[in-house]
C-alpha cells in the first residue's frame, strides 16, 4: 500500500535511501553519500514523501519536490518486481509534468525511466561526483 510519509518512517527511509544509493551507484565513493545522510535525513520532511509499505515494512518510497523526483528508493529484494513502477505511476496520478535528474551510469535507472516514457532533456556534470547526469522529463 503506498501512503503519505510519516516522522516517524524517517530512520526506515534514510537506512533504504543510504542502501539503495551506494548498491547503485557504485561508480561513486559510498563516503560520498554516508557524508550527505545528514543534510539529506533533514531536507526529507521538506518534500512529498510517499510510501510503499506492506506487513508493517517500509519496502520503497519516493521523493517529489513540486514535481521533480528526487528519487525512487526500493528495497534490494523488491527491485524490478514493478514496485518502483507502482511508486512512479502514483506520481504521475498526481502530477501532469514530473522531472529529474540521474546519473548516466545508472544504466538501469535510465532504461526505467525511458521505458516509462521520460525523455532527456539535456545531460550535464555534477560538480560533487563529476558523473555525468541526464535531465529527464516526462508530461505535458
Amino acid at each position: 500500500m503506498i501512503r503519505k510519509f510519516k516522522e516517524e518512517d524517517i530512520e526506515d527511509i534514510m537506512k533504504l535511501w543510504l542502501e539503495t544509493n551506494i548498491s547503485a551507484h557504485d561508480f561513486i565513493d559510498s563516503d560520498y553519500w554516508k557524508n550527505n545522510y545528514d543534510a539529506v535525513k533533514e531536507m526529507m520532511p521538506n518534500a512529498s514523501i510517499y510510501v510503499y509499505e506492506e506487513n508493517d515494512l517500509i519496502q520503497g518510497f519516493v521523493g517529489l519536490m513540486d514535481g521533480y523526483i528526487a528519487g525512487i528508493f526500493v528495497s534490494k529484494q523488491l527491485q524490478s518486481k514493478g514496485l518502483g513502477k507502482e511508486l512512479l505511476d502514483y506520481a504521475k496520478s498526481n502530477n501532469s509534468k514530473l522531472f529529474l535528474n540521474v546519473y548516466k551510469k545508472n544504466k538501469r535507472a535510465v532504461d526505467f525511466y525511458l521505458r516509462e516514457g521520460f525523455l532527456v532533456s539535456s545531460e550535464k556534470e555534477d560538480e560533487n561526483t563529476g558523473e555525468i547526469e541526464l535531465s529527464m522529463y516526462w508530461g505535458e
